[in-house]
């Protein structure tokens, strides 16, 4: 993994208001990823940051950054709508710099915001979930899967085999029924978060390095199709 090089923070404006957006990795990438935050951090949380040095490291140019509550220190977050049009808002003004390939995605929350968008009508060469919240936890009769099932581009899912958001059989028959290729990495022990406990062995760190690896390796192979 090479340094990573970053090139400082921005502001964009969204409809909701402006949102703080980072980017880092080389400029001649093979690939931008919008990644986006989960529901319960920003983009400078430990989990964010991590990731994004890696596959930054790892030769890829990462746009991460905020939705608007979180720009503006609130808990819970937006209407969809909103959350939609600042994804929306990112990508189109990010864009402008960038000729070459894409990827959306993001962390839960962040993730599945990047599938609407793309579901309806946001152009992308491929999407990448870490942790895709499939269903509330224990609430298996709320599936968020329909809008996934419009979706025409690659697909990684990256799960932990604890996450109570998106039980592995159940993604399974999820992903059975997409008509975009998908595929799944999963890491042993991890959480919604990809936090594993000490009896597996090896550190959340550790399991982090596994989510940059698979996602690296997924993602530039994705723009070689």
């Amino acid at each position: 993994m090479s340094k990573v090089r970053r090139t400082g923070s921005r502001r964009v404006k969204t409809p909701s208001g402006d949102v703080s957006v980072a980017l880092d990795g080389p400029k001649d990438a093979p690939l931008l990823l919008f990644f986006a935050c989960g529901a319960g951090g920003d983009m400078r949380s430990e989990f964010m940051s991590f990731i994004t040095d890696g596959l930054a490291g790892n030769g890829l140019r990462v746009c991460r950054f905020n939705f608007t509550y979180q720009e503006k220190g609130r808990k819970s977050p937006d209407r969809q709508a909103l959350l939609e049009d600042a994804y929306r808002a990112v990508v189109q003004i990010v864009q402008e710099d960038w000729d070459g390939p894409t990827a959306l995605g993001g962390k839960s929350l962040g993730g599945r915001i990047a599938s609407h968008v793309v579901a309806q009508d946001l152009a992308t060469d491929a999407l990448v979930f870490f942790g895709y919240p499939l269903h509330p936890p224990g609430r298996p009769d709320r599936l968020r899967d329909e809008h996934l099932y419009a979706i025409d581009v690659p697909m990684l899912f990256v799960e932990g085999t604890r996450d109570p958001f998106c039980p592995l059989q159940t993604l399974e028959e999820v992903r059975g029924r997409l008509s975009a290729p998908s595929e799944l990495a999963v890491i042993d022990d991890g959480d919604h978060s990809f936090k594993v406990r000490r009896s597996s062995g090896r550190s959340t760190q550790d399991a982090w390095g596994e989510v940059i690896d698979v996602a690296s390796e997924w993602l530039r192979k994705a723009v070689q199709r």
